[in-house]
C-alpha cells in the first residue's frame, strides 16, 4: 500500500473515531432531573398580597439550579428566580419579566448554553425541559400561574420587582429576597443604615425641606474628613422599595468596589452603591448613596453621588473606570431622564447645595480627577409606579429648565 493511501485512510479513522467521541459526549452530557419538586423554594419565598393577587418570589441557589435543572446555570453568571402568581381578580393578567429584569435571558437562550455539539436529540429534551419550567403567560382569572424567570445576579438581598399587566390595570409588587449563594463580606454587604428617632428631621412642607436639603454637605470626603471628594448631585426621596422599583426598571445594579470605600459622609462609607452598564459589561454610570438623618412626610431621604467613567463606554475595565469624568451634570441629567422613563417619578426640583466649579476652574476628587458643575442638585420625590411623565410635577424652586427666569430669579434674591 502507498504512503499517500495509508495517510488517507489514517486521518478517516482519525476523524471518524473524533466524531464518535463527539456524539458519545453530546449524549451523555445532560439528564432530564427525576423530579422538580419546589417545596424548597416555597419554605424561604417571600410573599405579599395587594387587590386580590398574591405573589412570591425565592431565588435558586446552586443546588436548586442543579436539581431541577440538571445543570448548574447559576455558574453561568445569571439568577434563577422563582415566581408564583395567585389571581384571584376576574381578567387576565400577564407578567411583565422586563420589569423584574431589563436584560432577563429567555428560557431557550438559557438552554443553549447547554447544547453540545451534535447532540440532536438531547439538545431538543434541553429546550423542553427548560421551555417547561419558564414563567408561562398570561395568568388566567381564578388561577395559579408558577414559572422560572432568568434574571441577572444580585448581591443579597435581591430587590424583586413582579409588574402584573391587565386590562387597564397595572399591579405592581417590589419584594425583598434572599440569595442564598451570596458569599458574605461586610465591606460589600448591603448595609441598611436607620438612625435613631431621636436624630431624625421630618419635615411636612417643601420649603423647610429645601432649606435643609441646601444645608446638606457638597460632597463627599475621605475617611479622615481631609480631602473634598466627589459631589453630592442628587437627592431622592421615598420609600425604599419605590427607589428600587424605579432604578431596577432602568436596569441599575448594586455593583459595590474597592474605590468606593473611600468615599465617606455622615462618619460612614456609602450605604448602597449602584451601577449601569454598557455594551460589553462596561460600567456606564453609577450611584454612590447614603441615607440622611431627614424624613420628609416619614418617607426616606437619600443623598447620592452621580458619575461616569472617564471615557464613557469606551473605559477599559479595570484602568480608567473608576475616574470620574469631568461633566458630573451630564450624570446627573442622564439619571433624572432614566427616572422619568422608570414610571416612578412623582416630582422633580433642582436647588443650590454643590456650589457652582466652572470649566475654567475645577475641582478635584480623590483620585487627582477633574470635575465641573452648576452646583445644582435633582431632587427626585418618587412613589409607587405606573406613573406617567404627565404625573410629573416639576418643582418651583430653581428653575431648571428656564435659565432666563433662573437668572432673573437669582438677581431677585440679590437684590433683597
Amino acid at each position: 500500500m502507498s504512503a499517500p493511501l495509508r495517510w488517507h485512510r489514517a486521518l478517516k479513522n482519525t476523524a471518524a473515531g473524533v466524531l464518535l467521541l463527539l456524539c458519545l459526549a453530546a449524549c451523555g452530557t445532560w439528564t432530564a432531573p427525576a423530579s422538580v419538586d419546589d417545596a424548597p423554594l416555597r419554605k424561604r419565598a417571600v410573599s405579599a398580597t395587594k387587590q386580590d393577587v398574591q405573589v412570591s418570589a425565592a431565588v435558586l441557589s446552586s443546588e436548586d439550579s442543579k436539581r431541577m435543572f440538571g445543570a448548574d446555570v447559576n455558574k453561568n453568571n445569571m439568577q434563577p428566580l422563582w415566581i408564583e402568581v395567585q389571581n384571584r381578580t376576574s381578567q387576565p393578567l400577564w407578567l411583565l419579566h422586563s420589569g423584574t429584569d431589563p436584560d432577563y435571558f429567555s428560557p431557550l437562550e438559557v438552554a443553549w448554553s447547554l447544547h453540545t455539539l451534535l447532540g440532536f436529540t438531547t439538545n431538543a429534551r434541553i429546550d423542553n425541559h427548560f421551555n417547561k419550567l419558564g414563567f408561562r403567560n398570561p395568568i388566567p382569572p381564578g388561577e395559579t400561574r408558577v414559572g422560572i424567570v432568568f434574571t441577572n445576579p444580585d448581591r443579597d438581598p435581591k430587590l424583586v420587582n413582579i409588574d402584573l399587566f391587565g386590562s387597564k390595570t397595572l399591579v405592581p409588587f417590589s419584594l425583598f429576597v434572599s440569595v442564598p449563594d451570596d458569599v458574605p463580606d461586610s465591606r460589600f454587604a448591603l448595609t441598611l443604615f436607620q438612625y435613631r428617632d431621636t436624630e431624625i428631621a421630618d419635615y411636612h412642607d417643601l420649603a423647610s425641606l429645601r432649606a435643609a436639603l441646601e444645608r446638606l454637605p457638597c460632597c463627599a470626603t475621605d475617611q479622615h474628613a481631609t480631602t473634598g471628594a466627589d459631589p453630592f448631585n442628587i437627592v431622592a426621596i421615598g420609600s425604599l422599595g419605590d427607589i428600587g422599583a424605579a432604578l431596577v426598571r432602568r436596569s441599575y445594579r448594586r455593583n459595590l468596589r474597592e474605590s468606593d470605600l473611600d468615599q465617606w459622609a455622615f462618619g460612614r462609607r456609602p450605604d448602597v452603591v449602584l451601577r449601569k452598564e454598557a455594551q460589553a459589561g462596561t460600567p456606564a454610570t453609577s450611584i454612590r448613596a447614603w441615607l440622611t438623618p431627614l424624613r420628609f412626610n416619614g418617607e426616606f431621604v437619600y443623598v447620592a453621588q452621580v458619575g461616569r467613567p472617564v471615557g464613557g463606554r469606551f473605559a477599559r475595565s479595570g484602568t480608567t473606570g473608576d475616574v470620574l469624568y469631568g461633566d458630573v451634570d451630564e450624570a446627573r441629567n442622564f439619571l433624572v431622564q432614566d427616572m422619568m422613563y422608570s414610571g416612578g417619578l412623582e416630582k422633580l426640583g433642582f436647588l443650590n447645595g454643590v456650589g457652582p466649579a466652572p470649566q475654567a476652574h475645577p475641582r478635584t476628587t480623590l483620585n487627582g480627577a477633574f470635575y465641573h458643575t452648576d452646583g445644582l442638585r435633582a431632587v427626585m420625590f418618587f412613589a409607587t409606579r405606573p406613573l406617567s411623565f404627565t404625573n410629573v410635577e416639576i418643582l418651583d424652586w430653581v428653575p431648571y429648565l428656564d435659565p432666563r427666569s433662573a437668572a432673573r430669579k437669582e438677581n431677585s434674591d440679590a437684590g433683597k
